[in-house]
């Protein structure tokens, strides 16, 4: 478990590189055969890597509860995860059994207590990128696949942007009670994400970037538009986002990258866009 507090924008402007990933980036999201959590007070929102051993299965424990301040972790909490493992997932939620495909996303509603985690074949183990938001109302436990997250084509090769973005908890897919996540895909040739930048101070955002070559890494851009910032990330790393910072980057070469937010509201329209002339 790592807990990462709230930084107002005029002390991350006067950190050097390493308080800037200390702060942001999430440098270790899975631990093989285990869960590992990040608790964000940004929407309270917790990023969280589980990859299940070979064999066995993994549950919530004690320690989660704690940082919730509950009797079990998701007693006033929903979460959202994509499996972007080799194999599928099983997750038993009390006692209702999911079983989660790579590139397909699970829901868990508020309440559920007993939650366990498994691979169905641990020659292909499952890894699911999870991001858990607190909750006020119950919604139904479901599985997502990838042609019903509304796959949505945007950007152009001219412009190095070309992508597909998938919104798997959404309200047009299936009610949350304030989590919103989904995958942006890029396509070959194409490096530049959430450009033109924009913010949305009503919501945070966590950033989750995967399938990058071993020797690419994305260049996260952040901070206010008229002082940014960057962070080097590399494959299988997150990007804590405030409200009240820019979320865009350009890799070394094509990669994806799965979003979630939490805040306000749930509209994904709802934006400030940058001009392009007033980033610094």
């Amino acid at each position: 478990m790592d807990i990462r507090h709230a930084i107002h924008p005029d002390q991350a402007e006067a950190l050097d590189t390493a308080g800037l990933r200390r702060h942001f980036l999430i440098d270790t999201v899975f631990d093989e055969g285990g869960i590992r959590a990040t608790y964000s007070h940004y929407d309270r929102m917790m990023v969280l890597g589980i990859a299940p051993a070979a064999a066995g299965a993994l549950a919530f424990d004690a320690a989660l509860a704690k940082v919730a301040g509950s009797e079990f972790f998701l007693e006033r909490r929903e979460l959202g995860g994509i499996n972007i493992g080799a194999g599928p997932l099983r997750v038993t939620a009390d006692g209702e059994s999911f079983t989660v495909a790579p590139q397909e996303a699970l829901y868990l509603g508020m309440g559920a207590r007993d939650v366990t985690f498994a691979n169905v074949d641990p020659s292909r183990p499952a890894r699911l990128y999870a991001n858990s938001a607190p909750a006020h109302s119950r919604h139904p436990s479901r599985v997502v696949r990838q042609e019903e997250a509304s796959p949505q084509p945007m950007g152009a090769l001219e412009t190095s942007n070309k992508r597909t973005i998938f919104k798997y908890l959404h309200p047009g897919v299936l009610p949350t009670c304030q989590i919103v996540m989904g995958l942006t895909r890029l396509e070959g040739g194409s490096v530049w994400n959430t450009m033109p930048a924009h913010t949305h101070d009503r919501r945070m955002e966590s950033y989750f970037y995967f399938e990058v070559p071993a020797e690419s890494f994305v260049l996260h851009l952040m901070g206010r538009p008229e002082e940014t910032r960057h962070l080097m990330v590399r494959n299988e790393q997150a990007v804590l986002s405030p409200p009240w910072s820019i979320h865009s980057g350009a890799g070394t070469g094509s990669y994806a990258f799965i979003w979630a937010m939490a805040g306000d509201n749930q509209s994904f329209a709802d934006m400030d866009f940058v001009p392009m002339g007033e980033l610094r």
